[in-house]
């Protein structure tokens, strides 16, 4: 399994508007081959900073099969115009996996 951890740092003053795009855009994700499961974490100190954890069967599901899917041109649709800076993307794996 593999953890994708996005930083999303959304435009201030639009954090709802993106929390309920993002309640939409998270059934496309979620209907992948190969996902497992997705958390959406929102800062404390910075509120206009989310995490979002997605654990994929393996790294291709997500930077292949994902991004390179038709789904993934309707998550850009709703949720990449919230982001300022564009998220930083990183993907990890357990240590008793590497």
């Amino acid at each position: 399994m593999v953890l994708e951890v996005a930083r999303l740092d959304v435009i201030p003053g639009r954090e709802l508007e993106f929390q309920r795009s993002f309640a939409q855009a998270q059934t496309i994700i979620s209907s992948m081959p190969g996902y497992i499961s997705h958390e959406l974490k929102r800062c404390v100190e910075k509120p206009s900073r989310y995490l979002l954890l997605v654990t994929w069967e393996r790294l291709e599901d997500h930077t292949v099969g994902f991004r390179g899917s038709p789904q993934y041109q309707e998550w850009k649709r709703l949720l990449h115009h919230f982001y300022d800076p564009f998220p930083e993307v990183e993907h990890y794996e357990d240590l008793d996996k590497a």
